[in-house]
């Protein structure tokens, strides 16, 4: 299935993981896993990446992406949302006589995303229809037996009615696993890049999730990653 764009996601500057979209991960830059499975999946009329630093276009350019336009300095922001970026993208692919009816935005920091989910995914874009397909990932713990910490430094359960049910009897739950998301362009741009609802759910394994926002997080993937391949 075609007349779909890969677009991921990679500003520079980050500031808790210096240069953390290009910083090698188990032998390349973490970059690189994202662009090689979209280009695996053969699902893409093309395989882009957004982004403001000349370097990282490169190093996307050696691992088979195209850079065809640089991000605005307005998108390049800690402001800007993903839904901006990916806006952005569509409309300067129209100015130069491309249009699309489905975009996959990737984010760069996604070593565990394979071709075979990308295509589940866009499968259940073109059959169902939904405004978004997202990967989510059930909460390792039931959220109903949080605690909450009171202004005297007490813990206490912010749902005490959940108290006495059994884990099993509670409701699964589920997060954004933080990977990609397959757009449905006319309904992005019909709420205007705000999308509260309409989202269909392809759920990941937690083995295969991992937020990676400091250099714990990165570690951790770092052992996931080793640990799932090994068992390959």
């Amino acid at each position: 299935m075609k007349n779909t764009v890969a677009v991921i996601t990679a500003r520079g500057g980050s500031k808790r993981i210096p240069k953390k979209n290009i910083k090698e991960f188990c032998g390349k830059p973490i970059i690189a896993y994202a662009i090689q499975a979209a280009i695996a999946s053969n699902i893409f009329d093309e395989v882009m990446v957004s982004t403001d630093s000349e370097e990282i276009a490169k190093i996307a350019r050696d691992y088979g992406a195209v850079v065809p336009f640089m991000r605005s300095e307005k998108n390049a922001d800690d402001y800007a949302t993903t839904e901006d970026v990916i806006m952005e993208v569509v409309n300067q692919y129209k100015e130069r006589g491309k249009a699309y009816a489905y975009v996959c935005c990737l984010y760069p920091t996604t070593p565990f995303i394979t071709s075979s989910i990308l295509k589940e995914a866009v499968k259940i874009m073109v059959q169902e229809n939904p405004a978004v397909v997202i990967p989510v990932v059930q909460f390792s713990y039931p959220p109903q037996r949080c605690f909450v910490i009171d202004e005297n430094g007490y813990a206490r359960f912010k749902y005490p009615e959940y108290v006495k049910t059994r884990s099993q009897d509670l409701e699964k739950q589920y997060h954004d696993a933080g990977q990609f998301y397959i757009y449905h362009v006319e309904k992005l741009f019909a709420h205007n890049g705000i999308i509260e609802d309409d989202f269909k759910p392809i759920i990941l394994p937690e083995m295969c999730v991992q937020d990676i926002d400091t250099l714990d997080d990165w570690k951790m993937a770092e052992m996931k990653y080793r640990l799932v391949h090994s068992e390959v």
